[in-house]
């Protein structure tokens, strides 16, 4: 009767301790053509504080200045900027005060 026992509890306990505890399911191992890889899925990230992943999509202020400055603006200043557009005011080659709306989004294509 013991050796019953004992035949059917070493399948409970070795599935037991094969069973995956969460700090081993947090890191992967892959074997590949290049050997093997490890690879932590809950690491901690580095976060820059500087960094804005909107800038991306967005139109830099200092660009809809230099592509006024492209388009013959003279002293060109950002007058109002939107999530849609930036506007800038400046001065013509006559000396005339002219405006230019830039959609804001990459790029800054003139409106």
């Amino acid at each position: 009767m013991n050796t019953l026992i004992k035949v059917a509890l070493i399948p409970l306990l070795l599935s037991g301790v094969s069973a995956p505890s969460v700090a081993q399911a947090q890191v992967e191992f892959h074997i590949g053509p290049g050997g093997v890889d490890v690879q932590n899925r809950d690491r901690d990230r580095y976060v820059d504080p500087d960094y804005d992943p909107g800038s991306r999509r967005r139109c830099d202020p200092r660009d809809a200045l230099d592509n006024a400055r492209d388009a013959g603006l003279r002293r060109p200043q950002i007058i109002r900027e939107t999530a849609r557009r930036i506007t800038v005011q400046g001065f013509t080659r006559s000396g005339r005060p002219d405006r230019i709306s830039f959609a804001n989004v990459r790029g800054c294509p003139e409106i």
